[in-house]
């Protein structure tokens, strides 16, 4: 074989496109571009390349598929002519329309929103949050997010650029599934500085937020044997699904104005508990005094284990803060805090310390489930932490969220004389209670079909409470906070 004819069957060999795996061998001799105009077309006509899409250069495709540029500049012209695309000059050629069999067919029809019904007649062990977030409402309420219109991205790009400009080649590498060492390091220089839990950086785990904390101390506890974690109750529906993912029994435990009941927690047998001791959610009460000593007692004696959710003790306005009770129980206590009531949950970072006796086992839980977070992510937060930007972000954001506070505590005291409000001295919603003869998630979804979304109560309990409403406000304008819960105050009124 000479040389000619060995770099044709080459060329043959390896000639094709990743753009839609365009085969060149597969053209008719003498008949390419034509060849290129139908593959085009029946990939336009089944929405592999929908409207707005960008077409490879036609220097780039003709050279990955072996054949002269005027091949791939005919078949464009082609369909320009037709009026499925259209070239922009330097910017390219992009998709502006689809073949007649395409558009006969119509756009694919969008998914339609839930209905309030249908939202709130979830059972409450449902996972009804993904539900939630599909609704649509004009105002929301839903408890949980920050002012995210605040997250500090001047402060986050300059601790990005900063990490880049010094970053090794060898920092693009697997890394240390327990996380970074310096977000380890800045983690635990914050816990000390703010929630008084002093820390050794290399016993800190990075994790993808606090429902993973919840996940892998979950499948960890299971593995020792552990087949119960009580819960409060009222508390977080979300994180008791995650126990019960990892096939946990949550009994409830009371909570009153000082706390969780500790004798109902011995009432249980179970040998550990999930707590959110320094806002506890949804009434927002601190355990406090003699309560935390018979917390501490009951760990003590019967070496219970305490799943403790600092999920936002960074924001509170009208009370002095609390120390964490990973400071008093280092041994008792598996510790989660995040960053997503501060900056963002996007960014899926938190952190977990656990007691010395289940550091390698959630350390191995990590590694398998992900090898490990994102490093650059953990760079730049660690970068954001340790020059200052997080403390100067917690008091930007505290005078917002104080604000909103405000605004939702002054529309509740006008709009629903006859509400019980609970839970206003911190944190990032407030709790609403009231005598009614009907369901709180009749009120929710009547609500929601009048464009404002509000978690009931009743999602969060597992035993008969008070009607209720769970109101966030860090992420509502005050205007909104005023207008939805004037909405809330006319529902209420018809359904009384």
């Amino acid at each position: 074989m000479d040389r000619a004819n060995e770099g044709a069957t080459h060329r043959s060999i390896v000639a094709g496109a990743d753009f839609l795996h365009l085969a060149v061998d597969e053209a008719p001799s003498g008949g390419k571009s034509t060849w290129l105009t139908q593959q085009i077309r029946r990939a336009l006509a089944d929405r592999r390349l929908p409207v707005g899409s960008r077409l490879p250069a036609t220097r780039v495709l003709a050279g990955e598929l072996g054949v002269s540029r005027g091949v791939v500049t005919e078949a464009y012209q082609r369909l320009i002519e037709d009026g499925h695309l259209a070239g922009r000059g330097r910017n390219g050629t992009f998709v502006v329309g689809a073949p007649a069999a395409a558009a006969a067919a119509g756009p694919a029809a969008p998914a339609r929103p839930p209905s309030p019904h249908a939202v709130f007649a979830a059972a409450p062990g449902a996972d009804v949050f993904d539900t939630m977030r599909a609704a649509r409402a004009r105002i929301d309420l839903s408890p949980g997010l920050p002012d995210l219109a605040a997250f500090p991205r001047t402060a986050w790009l300059r601790a990005e650029r900063r990490v880049l400009d010094r970053l090794a080649a060898s920092d693009l590498g697997y890394g240390d599934p327990r996380g970074v060492p310096a977000l380890r390091r800045a983690v635990a220089h914050w816990t000390a500085r703010n929630r008084g839990v002093l820390v050794d950086p290399g016993d800190v785990l990075v994790v993808a937020g606090t429902a993973q904390t919840l996940t892998l101390v979950g499948q960890v506890l299971h593995g020792a044997g552990v087949r119960a974690v009580a819960v409060e109750d009222p508390g977080s529906l979300g994180a008791r699904q995650h126990l019960r993912n990892c096939r946990l029994d949550t009994p409830p435990v009371a909570v009153d104005a000082e706390g969780l009941r500790v004798d109902d927690l011995r009432a249980t047998g179970a040998a550990a508990v999930l707590l959110t001791p320094a806002h506890q959610f949804p009434t927002g009460v601190v355990l406090r005094g003699g309560r935390r000593g018979e917390l501490t007692r009951w760990a003590r004696e019967s070496g219970g284990l305490i799943i403790e959710d600092d999920y936002d003790a960074e924001h509170r306005y009208d009370r002095a803060p609390v120390p964490a009770l990973r400071s008093v129980l280092a041994e008792n206590v598996f510790y989660a805090g995040s960053v997503s009531k501060l900056l963002a949950p996007a960014l899926r970072i938190g952190w977990v310390i656990a007691p010395a006796a289940y550091r390698d086992a959630l350390v191995d839980a990590k590694r398998f489930a992900d090898l490990g977070n994102a490093a650059l992510p953990q760079l730049v937060l660690a970068e954001f932490m340790e020059s200052g930007a997080m403390e100067r972000q917690l008091r930007h954001v505290r005078r917002r969220h104080r604000l909103r506070r405000d605004a939702m505590v002054e529309a509740v005291a006008t709009q629903l004389p006859g509400a019980t409000v609970h839970g206003t001295a911190a944190g990032l919603h407030l709790t609403l209670t009231f005598e009614a003869g009907f369901a709180d998630t009749d009120v929710a979804a009547a609500a929601l079909a009048r464009g404002v979304k509000a978690h009931p109560l009743s999602w969060h309990c597992q035993r008969p409470h008070r009607p209720g409403l769970v109101l966030g406000y860090a992420a509502s304008t005050p205007t909104d906070i005023g207008d939805g819960v004037a909405i809330l105050g006319e529902v209420l009124r018809e359904l009384s």
